[in-house]
């Protein structure tokens, strides 16, 4: 019986280190490849942020809603319009002033996590309260304005014309009736809205460092 020689064995060994390496690689890429609003929600349950409630992740980079039940087990997703100007904070007092006074640039969609709650608005329509006190809801898409062409830019595959709305997050009516009412629309639930201008981390503090 022959052993295998010294060399043998050392080339063995860094074929397995090399091996190792590149799989180590391709999980570090698999994770960063990972959509964001996936990992917050696993990072929020957990850490049993949500409480063992339904929940929803809006991510304003890519004009998009996921929803999830409170187990965080996907149940849907779909684009979204968000609010016209870039920013994750709404001007204080903006719920409180009349759609006519606010300027372009401070309509904005608020990032953070969001107790929401079931309600209606001055038409009587079904909505989920996101921020109450801004005035900022989700709610099926409106196409009253033709000019807005809200239908379609949601069907368009670029989220460059998904913001349009005042602050507010519209959802196609379909999605609406299908995900976002069965889960949010009867209940209190959590929706958490992802920043576009800073880290996760500098509002989800579960997220952790990274």
């Amino acid at each position: 019986m022959s052993l295998p020689s010294p060399q043998a064995g050392i080339a063995g060994h860094g074929l397995a280190m090399l091996l190792a390496g590149t799989l180590a690689a391709a999980c570090t890429t698999a994770a960063a490849a990972e959509p964001d609003a996936l990992r917050l929600a696993k990072a929020a349950v957990a850490a049993a942020d949500n409480q063992g409630q339904a929940f929803a992740v809006v991510d304003k980079k890519n004009a998009r809603v996921f929803v999830f039940d409170g187990a965080g087990k996907l149940r849907g997703d779909s684009p979204v319009l968000l609010g016209l100007a870039h920013g994750d904070d709404s001007v204080p007092g903006i719920g409180e002033r009349k759609m006519s006074e606010i300027r372009p640039d401070e309509r904005t969609t608020p990032a953070g996590r969001f107790a929401s709650e079931p309600g209606r608005n001055l038409q009587g329509e079904d909505i989920v309260w996101i921020d109450y006190d801004a005035a900022v809801s989700m709610h099926r898409v409106r196409a009253t304005n033709k000019a807005e062409r809200r239908l379609e830019r949601l069907a368009t595959p670029t989220v460059a014309d998904n913001r349009i709305s005042y602050g507010c997050i519209n959802v196609p009516a379909g999605f609406y009736d299908t995900h976002i009412r069965p889960v949010l629309g009867g209940r209190k639930g959590v929706v958490y809205v992802l920043p576009e201008t800073t880290p996760m981390q500098a509002r989800f503090g579960f997220m952790g460092a990274g």
